[in-house]
């Protein structure tokens, strides 16, 4: 599904993040794990990953980033009115994490809700977004992506546990006067779906004490099948976006690409000809977040002066489902009001 958007005028006019303070080290994974720091960073480039506290859940590590991204953006909390959470570990089943996010806030008027697309949940999220205050649905959204994988990871699986960390990101989303979204690309394959999942997650197998003897509430994942469907999404999804948009990968300044692994970004890179020095690259320090890893990005990018406004971003994710999805736009230089 690819969407050229219609030129309303809607982007991102802040962002905010949050990792939480503890630190793993591929050293400290070599005293649990039958692993080494050269094979992990040989085989996704990850040295460390945060890890959020026994009492942290995923509202936890999402507040801050919402604050910083609605003081970035200088809008009051009670002023937003759609707020999503694209969350693979919600606190619970419900209520959804979005509804515990805004009475935090303090945003008592806002329609609030949880979004479930893997690591590709902050693009789908952003374009939900979108499509709301397009349509009059709303003024002013709140998008999060916000994570504690280390919850479902199975410390004892070294294919899995060297992978996966914990992280928020949020993104305010409205009106603007220059810039903003230019175009969405969607998309989902689900006869993949189980090469990664958390087999006793839901009604299909709820957790008992048998499926936890056999650690199915843990991520499972086939490394090789998702790779292969990555390195050919990765690509196919941005090429197709950028076409219906009217663009060439001349006209992308920054690529943020979801932080999955290193060899999948460099693969995606080298086939969209982008040179390294437009593609961030920060999951050496966090390990794959999911739904947190495009938006930890961003607040890097405009912290170190790579997205500034008039930078044309080119966003891409890919995740469990199997999904993706990219969104080209033009940073603001701020909101319409």
């Amino acid at each position: 599904m690819i969407a050229n958007v219609d030129g309303t005028q809607i982007g991102i006019t802040g962002v905010g993040a949050y990792v939480p303070e503890r630190i793993l080290t591929n050293a400290d994974l070599e005293q649990m794990v039958d692993t080494s720091d050269e094979w992990i960073v040989e085989r996704t480039g990850i040295r460390e990953r945060r890890i959020a506290e026994d009492s942290q859940a995923a509202s936890d590590l999402a507040l801050p980033a919402c604050q910083d991204a609605l003081a970035q953006a200088g809008v009051r909390a009670e002023d937003i009115d759609y707020i999503v959470v694209a969350t693979a570990t919600p606190d619970m089943i419900f209520p959804a994490t979005a509804c515990i996010v805004a009475d935090q806030l303090g945003s008592t008027r806002a329609a609030a809700y949880d979004l479930l697309a893997g690591c590709t949940g902050f693009m789908y999220a952003l374009a939900q977004a979108y499509a709301a205050l397009a349509g009059g649905l709303a003024q002013r959204a709140l998008v999060i992506g916000s994570e504690t994988l280390s919850k479902i990871t199975n410390w004892n699986d070294r294919s899995t546990c060297i992978i996966f960390g914990d992280g928020a990101g949020a993104a305010v989303v409205e009106r603007v006067t220059d810039g903003g979204f230019l175009g969405f690309e969607l998309g989902a394959d689900g006869s993949g779906g189980l090469d990664l999942c958390v087999p006793a997650s839901g009604s299909r197998t709820p957790i008992t004490p048998q499926t936890i003897d056999q650690e199915l509430q843990y991520i499972k994942m086939n490394g090789r099948e998702v790779y292969r469907f990555a390195t050919r999404v990765m690509v196919t999804s941005a090429e197709g976006l950028l076409e219906a948009c009217g663009a060439t990968i001349d006209d992308v300044d920054l690529y943020v690409p979801h932080q999955a692994n290193k060899r999948i970004i460099d693969h995606a890179a080298k086939h969209l000809g982008l040179p390294p020095e437009k593609v961030l690259v920060n999951i050496d320090r966090y390990g794959n977040t999911s739904s947190a890893s495009i938006p930890l990005g961003l607040v890097e990018a405009v912290e170190d002066g790579r997205i500034k406004p008039g930078t044309r971003v080119l966003l891409s994710g890919v995740g469990a489902g199997l999904t993706w999805g990219s969104a080209y736009l033009t940073w603001s230089n701020g909101n319409g009001s």
